[in-house]
C-alpha cells in the first residue's frame, strides 16, 4: 500500500511562485493526479524540485511547466522532507523507511547516509559548506522529535538541546551561525509551535516572536534579510494537511511586524522545506484547492 499521500477528490495541487517586492503569485503547474509538495529551488535557479507519488519530480519555472520524474535507483518512498546539497548537483531525501539518503539530481544510484540506530529521520537543513544535516530525530511518534546534527556523509550523531517539546523544521542561517526551527517549548496548551532559533553548536535558544497562532517552518532567503513562515489556526495539533493557513513573509530583523500574509488551503505539503529562489525575491510554495 502506498504511504504518499494522495489528491482528495475534487482537489488539485498548485505550484505557486511568490514575489516579496512586488506581491506578484503566479500559478506555474496544476495538476489533478499527482499531490506534488515541499518545492526546493535548485541553486541554478532554473528548477523546482518537488516529491509526489512517493518519487522526486523537477519542473521549470514558468508558467505552462510540466513536471518530470527524476529517476533513482535503491530509493525508498520518499515524503516532503527533501534539500539539496549546497553543490547544486546531489539532494538529500528523508524515505519512507526512516532513513535519509542522498541522490543525484540527475537521477541515479541513491546512497543511504543514516546509520541503523532504530530511530526516525526528518531531513530539513544541510549547512552552507555542505558537511553537515539537520534533521528531526523520533525514535516513535509518540515521544517529541529532537534536533539533532549528523555528518553529511553519515556518523555520529549530535544532539541539541531545545528544552522541552516538540521540534520540527530545523535548517541553518545562511551564514551557518545558527538553526532555525519552530518548537513546542512555550506550549501552554498541545500543540502550540513558535518560532526560535539556537546558536550553531547549541546555546540559549531565542524565541523569534510570540503569538497565538501555531507557527512553523521558518525559511530564510539566501541573503538572510527575508523569511517566510507558516501559520495554523490557533489549537491546530501538528502540521495538518487541508486547513485554512497563512503564508507570513517578514524581514528576519523583525519577525513580530508581517510584510504580508497570503491565506491559503493548504498546510502539509505547502512549504516543508525551504524554497526560496537564488535572487532571494522568490519563493514557490504549494496550495490544495477543493472545488465547490
Amino acid at each position: 500500500m502506498a504511504r504518499y499521500r494522495s489528491l482528495a477528490p475534487g482537489q488539485t495541487a498548485r505550484v505557486h511562485i511568490h514575489d516579496v517586492v512586488t506581491g506578484e503569485d503566479v500559478v506555474v503547474h496544476e495538476s489533478d493526479g499527482v499531490l506534488l509538495e515541499a518545492p526546493n529551488w535548485s541553486t541554478s535557479g532554473d528548477a523546482l524540485l518537488l516529491n509526489g507519488d512517493g518519487v522526486l519530480w523537477s519542473l521549470e519555472p514558468r508558467i505552462g511547466a510540466e513536471p518530470v520524474r527524476i529517476e533513482h535507483e535503491a530509493l525508498p518512498e520518499i515524503n516532503n522532507d527533501h534539500v539539496l546539497d549546497p553543490d547544486g548537483e546531489h539532494v538529500y531525501l528523508s524515505a519512507a523507511d526512516g532513513q535519509i539518503y542522498r541522490a543525484p539530481l540527475a537521477g541515479g544510484l541513491a546512497v543511504r547516509v543514516t546509520g541503523d540506530d532504530g530511530v526516525w529521520h526528518f531531513l530539513h537543513g544541510v549547512a552552507p559548506d555542505g558537511r553537515r544535516l539537520a534533521y528531526v530525530r523520533m525514535p516513535s511518534f509518540d515521544v517529541p522529535g529532537r534536533l539533532a546534527v549528523m555528518p553529511a556523509e553519515g556518523g555520529e550523531t549530535t544532539l541539541v538541546d531545545t528544552g522541552e517539546g516538540h521540534i520540527d523544521g530545523p535548517e541553518w542561517s545562511p551564514d551557518g551561525g545558527w538553526l532555525y526551527f519552530n518548537t513546542e517549548r512555550w506550549a501552554d496548551e498541545p500543540g502550540h509551535a513558535q518560532l526560535a532559533r539556537v546558536p550553531d553548536g547549541g546555546g540559549e535558544v531565542e524565541r523569534l516572536h510570540t503569538s497565538r497562532t501555531v507557527d512553523w517552518f521558518p525559511h530564510l532567503a539566501p541573503d538572510g534579510a527575508t523569511a517566510v513562515y507558516i501559520e495554523f489556526p490557533t489549537g491546530t495539533l501538528g502540521h495538518p494537511a487541508d486547513k485554512r493557513v497563512a503564508l507570513v513573509v517578514v524581514d528576519v530583523a523583525d519577525w513580530a511586524t508581517p510584510r504580508e500574509r497570503i491565506e491559503l488551503p493548504g498546510g502539509q505539503g505547502t512549504i516543508n522545506v525551504n524554497s526560496w529562489a537564488p535572487d532571494s525575491r522568490r519563493f514557490a510554495y504549494v496550495s490544495y484547492p477543493t472545488e465547490g
